[in-house]
Parts: structure tokens; sequence; C-alpha cells
């Protein structure tokens, strides 16, 4: 059974088919979107609304140019300046959007398990866009849509992700796909950005870069928050850059095939060189961006379709 769910909140409800079954329509979405005309129907006559609690240009502008490109009638809410700052609840929220009628809601927000409770209060389709330390399914799924890609495959692949786990909404959606697709994880970092108890998620912990990175396929660099580097985590930035930041003397211990990945933005001379990054035999740090915007256009196609089955049945 492939995809089927209502919501798209995090990795964690996925199985196997319904995983692949995302994938393979945004595989299909990447040559669309190659293409000189790139209008679909799949939206047609539907009401995206994109809110976003918490800023992200990057993502936002993903999701509106995919709603776009299905046909949907897109909104962005400012969140950050609505009447939430005057003491409106999540609740209230969730009652003003029910008499406006979306389709599908599309939701960032710094509070983990946020995007889920308004899931249950909102009569439309709901798609986590980041949720605290939660999750952030669509970046797992474009960086598996990314490997898949670049490696012709997802299972049993070695994949290093580096830097601040403990933080990371990005590390725990990777972590749930990738032991789903059976391919074997390794978590490199200090141990004041590892969370307690991270054995149990089924990974493999190392704080040494030479020692995690040896003969891995893929390696997945995290963004380190400027409030990680002030708060005490660190040391200090060139310290951290020399002891986790990703060089070319560093990712040498990988694969000589191994691909270097980073949800963005980066942080250039703290979790990557800048040389590397940009390299284009070894980083597929841009075929991420390009993979966002297919991997979301499927994601709200199947949401849809599964909306409005769901609605056919109901109304029989």
């Amino acid at each position: 059974m492939g995809f089927t769910d209502r919501h798209l909140l995090g990795i964690e409800s996925l199985s196997p088919a319904a995983i692949t079954e995302i994938l393979d329509l945004a595989d299909s979405y990447v040559d669309f979107n190659r293409q000189p005309a790139r209008h679909a129907d799949a939206l047609a006559g539907a009401t995206q609304i994109n809110m976003f609690f918490e800023a992200s240009t990057r993502t936002q502008a993903s999701f509106e140019l995919a709603g776009k490109r299905l046909g949907a009638d897109v909104m962005n809410m400012a969140m950050q300046a609505s009447s939430l700052k005057k003491g409106e609840t999540l609740i209230d929220t969730a009652t003003t959007l029910n008499a406006m009628g979306p389709d599908l809601l599309v939701v960032r927000h710094p509070h983990s398990g946020a995007v889920n409770l308004l899931a249950e209060k909102v009569t439309c389709a709901v798609l986590n866009a980041g949720d605290g330390r939660h999750e952030h399914p669509t970046q797992a799924l474009l960086d598996a849509l990314t490997i898949r890609r670049a490696k012709g495959r997802l299972h049993r692949l070695s994949v290093a992700i580096c830097g601040d786990i403990a933080h990371s909404r990005v590390a725990r959606s990777n972590i749930l796909l990738l032991n789903r697709m059976e391919s074997r994880i390794r978590l490199i970092a200090p141990p004041t950005l590892l969370p307690a108890g991270i054995e149990a998620f089924g990974v493999e912990v190392f704080e040494d870069m030479e020692e995690g990175l040896r003969d891995v396929d893929v390696v997945m660099m995290l963004r380190l928050q400027k409030e990680r580097m002030d708060g005490g985590f660190v040391p200090s930035e060139r310290e951290y850059y020399h002891r986790y930041g990703l060089d070319h003397d560093k990712l040498a211990f990988a694969k000589s095939d191994a691909i270097v990945m980073h949800p963005g933005p980066m942080n250039r001379g703290v979790e990557i060189d800048g040389t590397l990054a940009d390299d284009i035999n070894r980083s597929v740090i841009r075929e991420q961006v390009e993979m966002g915007v297919a991997v979301r256009m499927a994601a709200m196609h199947l949401l849809a379709r599964n909306w409005r089955a769901a609605t056919a049945e109901a109304t029989a």
C-alpha cells in the first residue's frame, strides 16, 4: 500500500511503500519542472495556505512555487505579525481557517507537536513544513530523492549525518526515513550536540570525523545555528570547523564517489568548506534545492488525491 494518509505530518508514520510512491511521483515532477511550460492541474480549483509561524524564506518559496505549478490558488499568511501576537490560540486559528475553507495548509511552527494539533482541528489536509525539534518530512524526502538519483538506490547505503543532531528536526526525519529503507546511519557530533539515548534510534555514534566518515556513501552536513555557538555547545567557530567542519581532507576518508549534502542555509567555513560546497563532482547541494520543489509538488498532489477520495467516500 502506498501513501494513503490525509495529512503529511512526519516520516514516522510512512511505510517504505508510501515513501517510494512519493519519490516516484517526485521523480516525474523533476522532469516536468525542466520543461519550458510548467503548469499542471493536480491542485486546480484548490486553495493552499502557507502558514509560517517561523521564518524560512527558502522553504516557503519552495512550497509556493510547487503549489502554483500544480494550479492551486496560493496564499501566504504572515503569522509572525498576526493576531497570534495578540493572544489568539492555535485553536482559535483553526476555527478561523475552517471558516475560510482552504483545501491544504502548509504549516511551519517553532513548537514540536503544534502542526499535529492543528491537523486535529481543521477540516482540510495539513502538510508539516517543520515543527520545533520534531520533524521536517519534506526535507527528508527531498534528501532521499537526491540520494536515490545520485546513487541509484536508497537501500543499504552508509550515510553519515554530521553536526548539531540534538536540535535538528532534519536529522530526526532523515534518521527515520533512512532506517525505513534499511540504510546504515552514522551520526558524528561533539557530545554537547548529541541527544540523550540517540542509540535507541538504530544508529552508530561517533565523535571523530575520520572514524565516522570511513567508507560512507553519503555525507550529510547540518547547519550550526548561531545560538549554539554562543551558548556553550561548542568552544568556538574555529575549533568546531577544525574538528567537525567538512573539507576535502576529511572527505577523503569516505568512499571516493561519496556525495556531500547540506539542507541550507550553509555557514561556509563553519560546517563546510566553501570550495567543497561548490564542487560539482562531490556536492549535490544545488540538486537538493531542485528536488525540494519536485518533492513538495508530489506530496501535495498525493494529499489532494487522498483528500478528494475521502471526501467522495464520505458523501457517497
